[in-house]
């Protein structure tokens, strides 16, 4: 990969499990198994490895509405980190203050994994005002049928929409598919973000995802080049085991991004604008 600005590189989504000091909450969330725990710890030795300055924390599923493995990392280090929030909507507004005071930036709706009805009910709109008042970014990670759903929710609330795993909601999905399609008009709209991250939930990482090279091709057509972003999905919940490793999760943006000014965008420009850090040396 190109050399970039010192520090700067960001990851824009990935995990904090850290279940000794903060115990996972009941519920319907993705439990992750003990060799799948990633630490604040464990997350400085990974970005030391791979040169990456900063990071956009995304709270699991595993823990619910409760935020404090994240804040308690974002706390840490506040001027490199920023987070994603899960909450269940009732907040009152000096909770969503203490959040935004603990560097939370938007609110995630993990309807493929955990409540697929967050943005169904008739207190949606309502709920996306409210985070759109605050200045949040709205981060969806949807299965194909769910995005066709809450597209026309997404588009009307005015908010800006931080598009998860490229958007493609499931294994083998043609390039027609409803919610892809869907997400396509997001891109189109510049209300939206794409996150090219985690390509192996949808595609084989033994033939460089060849699978999803059609799906990345409309994409990158779609939404323009700053409003791209790459995360690592680190630390590789519900994987085999060695599946993938954070060295060819952050190499494999060479494929989709050949041209280093766009690479540059995606890594450093673009998180910064839309996360709230610091500028950075060009």
């Amino acid at each position: 990969m190109t050399p970039m600005p010192g520090g700067a590189l960001t990851d824009s989504h990935l995990h904090v499990i850290d279940p000794a000091r903060f115990p996972f909450a009941g519920g319907p969330g993705y439990r992750p198994l003990p060799h799948e725990a990633g630490t604040r710890e464990d997350m400085a030795a990974v970005f030391a490895a791979n040169g990456i300055g900063r990071a956009l924390l995304v709270q699991p599923s595993g823990y619910g509405f409760d935020n404090s493995a994240m804040l308690d990392a974002i706390a840490v280090a506040p001027t490199r980190f920023r987070g994603i929030a899960v909450i269940d909507g009732r907040e009152p507004d000096a909770e969503l203050q203490r959040l935004a005071d603990g560097g939370v930036v938007g609110v995630r709706f993990n309807l493929a994994r955990f409540i697929g009805t967050a943005l169904s009910g008739p207190d949606a709109p309502q709920l996306l005002d409210r985070i759109r008042r605050r200045g949040w970014l709205v981060q969806v990670h949807a299965t194909d049928a769910q995005w066709a759903e809450v597209t026309p929710l997404l588009l009307a609330s005015g908010v800006t929409v931080l598009v998860d795993h490229f958007g493609i909601g499931g294994r083998d999905l043609a390039t027609d598919a409803p919610g892809f399609r869907a997400v396509l008009a997001l891109g189109r709209s510049e209300r939206a973000i794409v996150k090219l991250s985690a390509p192996f939930r949808v595609a084989d990482p033994g033939d460089g995802y060849a699978a999803i090279a059609p799906h990345v091709a409309m994409l990158l057509d779609a939404f323009p080049p700053d409003r791209r972003l790459w995360g690592s999905d680190w630390p590789f919940l519900a994987l085999p085991e060695g599946i993938v490793d954070y060295a060819a999760s952050l190499a494999a943006l060479d494929r989709w991004l050949p041209d280093p000014g766009e690479r540059e965008l995606a890594l450093v420009h673009n998180p910064t604008r839309f996360f709230g850090f610091a500028e950075v040396p060009a």
